[in-house]
């Protein structure tokens, strides 16, 4: 058995963590209709409760925040509802269980959007990428401009879901600032062309992604906030911003200001090389006064290898929590892991979703 620090306790704000692995957030466009969280999303998180802290999928806060089809929102009584018996079952086990709070700007498709309406972003410049519609994968859609009268409504929707979040008895949340979304294009200059005070300099840039991140904070506490950030990812098309340094530095001094209580950090492109720009996350790790969250492309080693370094405080893993409910448990006893059924990733039912063997019962069928 492994005496790693991954599987020591840590203290998060107010819980306490049984280990220092983290559930990354898995889009998986299993809802129903309503955005609704479909009951396999109960069994599914329960399952993996072992995990020292469960994120949820990207979980938009209105429609007009929705990018791929089925996934659950948190802006109707319907979805808190689902939710709840989703948390109620995390908790049961013992875990712990924050929720993604979402908005995809420019990264959508009409046929998601209120009244089939654009999708909204910091300027009117379409990516070059494709969402998940109609069982497949499609262009996404020219954006518009929002308006500078539109921003504080963007602001509150996260405020708002994050309220609805704690309503539903998640421990916390997560607000996704990486990965090309909403939060993300407004910080990159290669998105964002505007000549507002949202636009222009890098500080005006970070407006919007520290504005979200104070307001939620200020409605559930800093205590329960976290947020996730990208600075160099290519996903969904974000060119990497002229200054990625200067710029996520001044973030994380803002984030820092407000307490939360942890950064999520993508280091490198998301899903892929950790070392494809230049970029110096020990910088990030020590403006930050909060827990650090490390992402991309661990296993065990290179757990051990970051945490032994205090190059961070919980360990992200994304994908092989998909095919592997007992990760925890298999990364402590050295047990070989699941292989992922890739096909059964966004949408189906409990095929490739929640019928993943967990180390006992796949002895016992031996």
């Amino acid at each position: 058995m492994s005496t790693s620090k991954l599987f020591d306790p840590y203290k998060l704000g107010a819980v306490t963590l049984t280990n220092r692995t983290v559930m990354a957030p898995l889009t998986r466009n299993r809802a129903l209709p309503g955005n609704v969280p479909n009951p396999l999303a109960i069994e599914y998180y329960s399952q993996r409760a072992s995990a020292g802290l469960l994120v949820t999928e990207g979980t938009p806060v209105s429609q007009q925040g929705q990018g791929y089809q089925d996934v659950p929102g948190i802006y109707t009584k319907e979805q808190i509802a689902g939710w709840k018996k989703v948390t109620e079952a995390v908790h049961a086990k013992g875990g712990h269980i924050y929720m993604q709070i979402w908005h995809v700007g420019r990264i959508s498709h009409i046929s998601l959007q209120p009244n089939g309406g654009a999708p909204v972003a910091p300027s009117a410049i379409p990516a070059k990428t494709k969402t998940y519609v109609n069982n497949t994968f499609t262009d996404v859609s020219e954006p518009r401009a929002l308006e500078l009268g539109e921003i504080p409504g963007i602001i509150d929707s996260f405020a708002r879901g994050a309220a609805n979040a704690v309503e539903a008895g998640f421990d916390g949340v997560e607000i996704h600032g990486a990965n090309g979304y909403l939060l993300d294009q407004f910080a990159r200059d290669s998105t964002n062309k505007r000549t507002d005070a949202y636009g222009g300099s890098l500080e005006n840039r970070a407006k919007l992604m520290l504005e979200v991140s104070k307001a939620v904070a200020r409605e559930i506490g800093a205590d329960k906030t976290g947020i996730r950030i990208s600075p160099v990812t290519p996903a969904n098309d974000a060119v990497a911003d002229s200054e990625a340094q200067k710029l996520f530095d001044y973030i994380v001094d803002g984030l820092s200001a407000e307490k939360l209580v942890y950064l999520h950090v993508v280091e490198g492109a998301t899903g892929g090389p950790r070392d494809i720009a230049p970029f110096d996350y020990a910088s990030l790790r020590k403006r930050f006064s909060g827990t650090y969250i490390a992402n991309n492309g661990f296993d065990l080693a290179l757990a051990n290898k970051v945490l032994e370094a205090n190059a961070a405080d919980l360990i992200a893993f994304g994908k092989p929590f998909i095919s592997n409910p007992d990760l925890v448990e298999r990364l402590k006893s050295g047990a070989p892991l699941n292989d992922a059924d890739k096909a059964t990733f966004y949408g189906g039912g409990a095929k490739g979703y929640t019928d993943y063997p967990v180390l006992g019962a796949k002895q016992a069928a031996e």
